[in-house]
């Protein structure tokens, strides 16, 4: 696990920020100005007075078209909805910009494999935004579940953010709890039991969706997604059975303030050493192939 704390012993990577909404103020823009590996430079968006206020905290520059957002730094971070980012990330990579960008890739399954061909072919660094995989809870917990023989497991992902709030955005109320936080389940199931080689969905994932993944190990996992219940706090919640004691990851309980020097760090670091880690836009693309094949079924 990289260590955050230690000095950061190269020049900050110069980063711009494509969005200016609720998420890109209170976690992108924050994050990456923070530095020391990152250095917010500009921010580029569709609506030019939240780009200004996105930026003016931390002395960044507003970028008046994408173009020039491109010619100020060395790699962009996306915080658009998914069919936004997949037309500017391709054209970002073609530029030769190393890409941070958020789940999932894209709204569907042709659009994440261009991105994905995009990066491939520009040869670009490249890094995913799923938080909870960068916290040191999440990182102990995937590595004792390679110390189990689990034979099933159940998760669980409900909040209430689709009933209204900054989160009730449109992509979100239309397609649902499955490209939303199914990212996130279908990744962390599949680190911990081992690959998922079959996903069926049961359900409508605007309201409530089941899933249950076969895994090459021969465990069965199976998890409850939505975004459309009143539950006082989020529920984020993973158990793995078998012989052993349950092993229990409550993400309810993580400190998400842990996760930003982390992926900050190994962004950081893939940018400058030109290789890109675990969670790449290969990562992505596997977890927007499965969430499609779920919904194929």
């Amino acid at each position: 696990m990289t260590d955050a704390s230690l000095p950061w012993s190269h020049a900050p990577v110069k980063v711009g920020l494509v969005g200016a909404g609720p998420w890109a103020r209170a976690v992108h823009a924050r994050v990456l100005a923070a530095g020391p590996e990152t250095q917010l430079t500009a921010v580029w968006a569709r609506r030019a007075e939240a780009a200004r206020e996105t930026a003016a905290p931390y002395g960044a520059d507003v970028a008046a078209r994408f173009e020039d957002l491109l010619d100020s730094c060395e790699a962009v971070a996306f915080a658009v909805p998914p069919s936004v980012q997949a037309e500017l990330a391709c054209r970002a990579a073609e530029a030769g910009k190393a890409l941070l960008l958020e789940k999932p890739l894209a709204l569907d399954l042709p659009s994440a494999q261009r991105l994905v061909d995009a990066v491939d072919t520009a040869g670009v660094v490249s890094q995913l935004v799923l938080t909870s995989r960068y916290n040191p809870a999440t990182r102990r917990f995937l590595a004792a579940a390679q110390g189990v023989d689990a034979v099933g497991a159940r998760a669980c992902w409900l909040h209430g953010a689709f009933l209204g709030g900054d989160f009730a955005t449109a992509w979100r109320l239309e397609h649902g709890a499955l490209l939303d936080l199914g990212p996130h389940v279908l990744d962390l199931l599949d680190a911990a039991l081992g690959p998922i080689v079959r996903v069926r969905g049961t359900g409508d994932p605007r309201r409530w969706i089941e899933l249950t993944c076969e895994h090459a190990s021969g465990a069965v996992s199976q998890a409850s997604l939505s975004g459309s219940v009143n539950v006082e706090r989020g529920i984020t919640r993973i158990e793995l059975f078998g012989p052993h004691a349950e092993l229990v990851y409550d993400g309810a309980a993580l400190d998400h303030e842990e996760s930003w020097p982390v992926l900050r760090r190994e962004f950081a670091t893939a940018v400058r050493t030109g290789k890109s880690g675990e969670l790449d836009v290969h990562r992505g693309l596997r977890l927007q192939t499965l969430m499609a094949q779920a919904l194929e079924a």
